[in-house]
């Protein structure tokens, strides 16, 4: 008889373990969408309507009406699907006109769609790295950033988070063959930035080609929303590759890598995840290109942003939260122990209000939060009533009202 182990046992096990230490994912059915709000299904399947703070969606394009149309009408010109790879009959022209737009607009040579910022991050790294390389990347970079480096075989050295010292130590440590320093810009858990120019002039100094994954940066920061690059005041020459993500900011799906001309044709042409897949439904494309170009252009949105997030952090501020340090659309609540963030999350349904309680392995030990994000389409009365509903639930999960102190 085999002596292996059975794989069903594990899992079984694996399930156990996550009940016992209150780490069971569960999805959500949302049934409809009205703006940030949501019908979802409950637990006992009766549904209810919720205020959204977990979207992703900053700047409330998802469902905007141009995006939307353009979205149906490249649908009923083209269809539904991809039907084959970019390199074989799936380039279209709506794929080429959203390229030409990225790049213009992010004011860099070249743009490649592919299907996800994870299929993305694959691509950059697998295609530009192998044996005999060095990946260095931020301790609390993306998942899809340290998958990448495992996938292209390379080594993978990681530096505490946001420490350009501690990178450019990294690059020193491993001299010989290629080497790239890899960052998030907008870190999604965190919400805070990285620091850009610190960390291009250590990847200049080791002669180390830089990467930053925009996924939460672009269309909310830097000019013209252009993202954390721009915000840096950084060039192509600095950072030659960026990812820039469709299904945050713009509302869609989708993502690209834009850049120096020569790396992105190089991707284009040896990157698996690239040839080996099916290209983007055009009709995905054409919705996103309606986005880029209101991003550009609506320049109201990324104020109201920007007011929203002000207004969060003072009224938390005032009734005693401490909201970790960032600027941007995604503001976390760090509660500690996983249960916690569970219960708060909880008493915020029971009042209306969604968001998600993000716990371990997704964020580190004993760093349980709530990820409160927000987007121009919510209003200041959504941002008030939420202050009110959190001092509310602090207080029922806790067990008695607060007057100073902090969530922590």
């Amino acid at each position: 008889m085999s002596e292996r182990e059975d794989l069903r046992a594990r899992v079984a096990a694996l399930r156990s373990r996550r009940r016992l230490q209150a780490r069971e994912r569960v999805r959500r059915t949302v049934l409809r969408r009205d703006g940030v709000r949501c019908e979802v299904a409950g637990a006992d399947g009766a549904p209810r309507w919720l205020v959204n703070f977990c979207s992703n969606d900053y700047l409330g394009l998802a469902q905007q009406f141009g995006v939307a149309s353009a979205l149906a009408d490249a649908a009923a010109r083209s269809g539904a699907g991809g039907v084959a790879s970019h390199l074989v009959c799936g380039h279209t022209a709506e794929h080429e006109a959203l390229e030409r737009e990225l790049a213009d607009w992010l004011q860099v040579p070249r743009a490649l769609l592919l299907g996800s910022g994870y299929m993305a991050n694959l691509a950059v790294v697998q295609s530009l790295l192998g044996d005999g390389d060095v990946c260095v990347q931020d301790r609390l970079n993306h998942a899809s950033l340290i998958d990448a480096a495992h996938l292209a075989g390379c080594r993978l050295r990681r530096y505490p988070h946001a420490d350009a010292e501690g990178a450019l130590r990294q690059l020193r440590a491993a001299p010989g063959g290629a080497a790239m320093l890899a960052t998030d810009g907008v870190f999604s858990m965190d919400g805070n930035v990285a620091p850009l120019r610190e960390l291009a002039a250590a990847a200049d100094a080791e002669g180390a080609l830089m990467y930053v994954d925009d996924a939460h940066g672009v269309g909310v920061l830097g000019p013209e929303g252009r993202g954390s690059v721009a915000a840096a005041r950084l060039e192509a020459d600095r950072v030659p590759l960026q990812l820039v993500t469709m299904g945050k900011a713009l509302g869609g799906y989708g993502a690209a890598v834009v850049g120096e001309a020569a790396l992105v044709d190089h991707l284009a042409a040896t990157a698996r995840p690239y040839i080996y897949t099916t290209a983007l439904p055009p009709a995905l494309a054409a919705a996103s290109l309606a986005a880029v170009k209101l991003a550009r252009r609506e320049h109201w949105r990324r104020g109201k942003l920007a007011a929203l997030v002000l207004r969060l952090r003072r009224g938390l501020a005032a009734r005693g939260f401490e909201l970790m340090e960032s600027d941007t659309a995604i503001q976390p609540l760090l509660c500690g122990e996983d249960a916690r963030a569970l219960a708060m999350s909880r008493a915020l349904e029971a009042s209306g209000w969604w968001v998600a309680a993000i716990r371990p392995p997704t964020v580190p030990e004993g760093r349980a939060r709530l990820r409160i994000t927000l987007t121009a389409a919510h209003s200041e009365n959504d941002v008030d009533g939420l202050v009110e509903a959190l001092e509310r639930a602090r207080d029922e999960v806790d067990g008695a009202p607060h007057r100073h102190g902090s969530l922590q």
